[in-house]
């Protein structure tokens, strides 16, 4: 399955390319320090890498919480069920040796 997802998404990615090849038009980029005249399907296609790469980068950055949460959860899952574990023997060895 995920490698029908990276197939279509490279499908997708080179038609665009294509497209955006057939647009020639330069369009004037005003930005902060400066402003250059760049054709219109490069900046589209900055701007979409920059946007892939944020989104990656927030993404990757919640998975490896989520990732990290679960891990540490399972940990106290485990030392509880042992501790658990330990008092259902305990007290029904104590009750024998009093009784």
């Amino acid at each position: 399955m995920k490698i029908i997802t990276v197939l279509l998404l490279v499908a997708f990615f080179l038609i665009a390319v294509a497209f955006g090849a057939q647009n020639q038009i330069l369009v004037q980029f005003n930005y902060l320090v400066a402003q250059g005249e760049f054709q219109l399907s490069t900046l589209l296609s900055i701007f979409f890498g920059v946007g892939f790469g944020v989104g990656w980068l927030i993404c990757g950055g919640l998975y490896f919480k989520a990732r990290f949460s679960l891990r540490r959860l399972k940990k106290k899952i485990t030392k509880q069920t042992s501790e658990l574990e330990k008092l259902r023997v305990t007290p029904a060895s104590s009750q024998n040796q009093k009784g």
